[in-house]
């Protein structure tokens, strides 16, 4: 007799077949097949009888050895039963056979000619269900433990009231409540189960094709399997223990968490950067509309001022023209009347019928009075010059404004480019004093005793200690109270051996004051005539546009630019304060700190 298992849903049905072939394969007990129908009909009936006090005593008539394999100790897993009529884990006695060479049973040490073919035991397997479910339900019963709360995991063992599972075992694919996880404490085997916190889908770490545990990883398909897809799918693959790859896989999700909280808080970094310049934008708006509104109220106020002298240069031409016409009006009314009484001397005369008196009264008659020639004398009712001239006032007013307006723009532009200047006291020339902070220059009436060196001007020049060989960079000199000064830039192979005038052709694009009023830029090549004597210089360089631009910042206007400029090694700034003409030019020039705010 054998037992042949039905690959069913309900398990419970097994058929028992009498057939000579079947018992010489297994070679199963009749006895032992008796005797395990036995115990499980009987403990069918006591576990259905007797009520829920008394299950105690029903899951005591077969004790937790009884359901042991004898490999790992712990309660059966799909059990099977070998041709010998011992019992074992199917996954135990498959291991212990592909570890041994001979097949041959771990208790009896009987050995097969050929590996047997392994069914799981539905008898045995249907009385460890059972005895686990009486035995945990008397222990659910007793524990008087509250039901679970929505959407917490449910123990997958209690029958009446579900609990709260605390743990999930990997190996039974079963939650477990406090109550029921108390053989996973306490019995051997189950000790060396692997409990997580409690998960829902236990289900889906079963493999599908085999029902058994994905316990290991496959790294050619990247996907969880069994041991049995070892031996099949993927046996030429190469795999690895699935705690490996869960360390090796949280070693990277730290690595890429590390790489998202760094770009987490560079773009955090950003977001700082952005409200930063929305805020510098915003004080930058309502600096230009400050700006813009002084220069169109200026603009405005031009307006208004020419239209107010346009209005009264009308109205007293007019006065004027009144007043002129007027004269007209008197001379012609005298003339009129003069004309009227000579009229009438000769209407009178005209009468006279006596030839006599007539002829004799005639030489006495006054001539006509001279009178003026008033056809070309008239008064002008057009205003046309008169506006045309105030309307070119005006667009000379508009003009100097609009060019302010366009150098203010030009100067806060380039003042983004601005350096921090500090002089080099090891090319200065020796009578030239320098403040302690670097930034301040005078020429002094002693010499001093300073080392010899090749980069030391013999005239009264200095470098600054940075140098620029590509971009742009400006800085700004106050020079106000000076009679004489130079400013700009130079190569850094300039001349410092003599007294050689600066220009670009000697290296250096300056611009200069000499004699108070003159203004000159490139040595004496080319003079300025500038309407005001500025007190504060900007210096601007473009190295690869080739371009020196100097601005009055105060006015502000742009003074002069070098353009074209061919710029082919290391730039310094170039400052000579000039011969101080005792005490007349003293004054130090000063390196200001730019303040765009301005």
């Amino acid at each position: 007799m054998t037992i042949i298992p039905k690959e069913e849903r309900g398990r419970e049905e097994f058929t028992v077949t009498e057939t000579e072939s079947t018992v010489t394969q297994h070679h199963y007990s009749r006895d032992n097949l008796r005797l395990l129908q036995n115990s499980f009909w009987h403990f069918s009936k006591v576990q259905q009888n007797l009520s829920t006090t008394d299950m105690a005593a029903a899951s005591s008539l077969l004790s937790e050895d009884q359901f042991l394999c004898s490999i790992c100790l712990d309660v059966f897993t799909d059990p099977v039963t070998v041709p010998c009529g011992h019992n074992f884990c199917k996954n135990c006695i498959t291991d212990h056979w592909n570890i041994n060479v001979h097949c041959q049973c771990p208790m009896c040490k009987k050995c097969f000619d050929r590996r047997p073919e392994l069914y799981v035991n539905t008898f045995i397997s249907e009385m460890v269900a059972q005895f686990r479910q009486s035995s945990v339900k008397e222990s659910s019963c007793s524990s008087g433990q509250q039901g679970a709360k929505p959407g917490e995991v449910l123990c997958d063992v209690c029958t009446d009231t579900k609990v709260k599972a605390l743990k999930s075992c990997l190996v039974c694919l079963t939650s477990y409540c406090e109550t029921h996880l108390e053989p996973h404490r306490r019995i051997p085997g189950l000790k060396r189960h692997q409990l997580i916190d409690p998960v829902k889908n236990l289900e889906r770490r079963m493999c599908k094709k085999h029902d058994r545990p994905l316990d290991l990883f496959c790294e050619t398909d990247q996907m969880c399997v069994c041991r049995f897809c070892t031996e099949t799918d993927h046996k030429l693959h190469h795999t690895v223990a699935l705690e490996e790859e869960f360390e090796r896989k949280k070693a990277e999700l730290g690595k890429t968490d590390t790489e998202v909280q760094q770009m987490i808080q560079e773009r955090r970094l950003k977001i700082q950067e952005v409200k930063q310049s929305v805020k510098l934008s915003r004080e930058g708006a309502d600096r230009e509309t400050a700006v813009s509104v002084k220069v169109f109220t200026a603009l405005i106020q031009s307006v208004q001022k020419g239209l107010a002298q346009l209005t009264n240069v009308i109205e007293e031409t007019h006065k004027t023209r009144e007043k002129q016409a007027e004269v007209f009006i008197q001379e012609l009314e005298e003339e009129i009347s003069e004309l009227m009484t000579r009229s009438a001397e000769v209407e009178q005369l005209s009468r006279t019928e006596d030839h006599l008196q007539f002829l004799q009264s005639f030489p006495s008659l006054n001539p006509v009075p001279p009178t003026k020639d008033w056809t070309k004398v008239r008064v002008r009712s057009s205003y046309e010059g008169a506006v045309r001239r105030a309307v070119a006032q005006l667009e000379e007013t508009l003009s100097k404004e609009m060019e302010k307006l366009h150098a203010y723009a030009e100067i806060k532009r380039v003042q983004q480019y601005a350096v921090d200047v500090t002089l080099d006291p090891d090319t200065a020339n020796p009578f030239l004093i320098l403040s302690d902070d670097g930034k301040q220059v005078s020429h002094g009436n002693v010499k001093q005793n300073l080392p010899c060196s090749s980069k030391r001007f013999r005239c009264y020049s200095i470098f600054g200690k940075q140098s620029f060989s590509s971009g742009r960079f400006y800085y700004e000199v106050q020079v106000k109270g000076k009679t004489s000064w130079i400013l700009g830039v130079a190569r850094g192979s300039v001349d410092r051996t003599g007294c050689v005038v600066p220009s670009p052709k000697n290296g250096v694009w300056d611009l200069r004051l000499t004699k108070e009023e003159e203004f000159k830029v490139g040595g004496s090549s080319v003079h300025l005539f500038l309407e005001s004597k500025p007190q504060k210089v900007g210096v601007f360089v473009d190295y690869e546009e080739g371009l020196v631009s100097f601005y009055d910042v105060d006015v502000p206007a742009v003074i002069y630019s070098f353009t074209g400029c061919k710029f082919t090694e290391k730039l310094y700034s170039y400052f000579n304060p000039c011969h101080n003409c005792g005490g007349k030019n003293s004054t130090p020039l000063i390196i200001c700190p730019i303040n765009s705010d301005d």
